[in-house]
């Protein structure tokens, strides 16, 4: 894979590419935040590592204008702000997947080939419906009753899930691994976040609502209300 790391300490930068390049991945550095924006947004990469707290333009700018002009490019947020706020915020501007230091690098690794995987499995054209709700996977738009809804990368993710298994409940550890990767912290309330998220731009302004919780269990998308 080809892979822009933005990184402004020189010792992690430097650890983290020579692992890298020992995994047979070909790796660019910046140091700061203004050169990584325009070296994403300028040249072909398969994936970028983003630190948050960079000089320049910080990792949250960073993400948000490389996400505006390439939407499917995997961006991994590597950093050391760790609380649910921080990940929350991450995810809203952006992110694809968010680990923190001090990291294990197999799980490095392993993240990396699961966003690769995904990038390259998502089904061309594919065009989901449930009621009056449409999933273009293809595009990546959604629109309810003609009027498009506007999700940030995560909240699409997840989305996602819950339209291609509509019907079935799915549990809050089944939703984190599919969407946030692999090892999720199970502690945290980030799923049910999201479903609130989704829930007032999905459901919020129509009579039916489609995303339904049952208690104990998780969440499911269905077009009826009743159990």
């Amino acid at each position: 894979m080809n892979i822009l790391l933005i990184e402004d300490e020189p010792s992690v930068a430097a650890f983290i590419r020579r692992g890298l390049e020992a995994h047979q991945h070909t790796v660019t550095v910046a140091y700061d935040g203004q050169d990584g924006c325009h070296v994403a947004i300028q040249y072909d990469y398969d994936l970028v590592i983003l630190d948050r707290l960079l000089p320049s333009l910080h990792g949250l700018e960073v993400c948000r204008r490389i996400k505006s002009v390439k939407k499917g490019l995997p961006v991994l947020m590597l950093t050391a702000l760790g609380t649910v706020r921080d990940k929350v915020d991450g995810f809203e501007n952006g992110a694809d997947d968010y680990m923190t230091k001090p990291f294990h690098f197999e799980e490095l690794l392993a993240r990396i080939q699961a966003l690769h995987r995904r990038a390259q499995t998502v089904t061309a054209e594919a065009i989901y419906r449930v009621a009056d709700l449409e999933m273009n996977c293809y595009n990546r738009t959604v629109f309810r009753k003609g009027k498009e809804i506007l999700l940030t990368v995560k909240e699409y993710a997840l989305l996602e899930v819950l339209i291609i298994n509509k019907n079935k409940v799915l549990s809050r550890t089944y939703m984190a691994e599919t969407v946030w990767g692999i090892d999720f912290n199970r502690g945290t309330n980030l799923i049910d976040v999201y479903i609130n998220y989704l829930r007032s731009k999905v459901d919020k302004g129509f009579s039916q609502p489609l995303i339904h919780t049952v208690v104990g269990v998780g969440y499911v998308l269905r077009e009826i209300t009743n159990s």
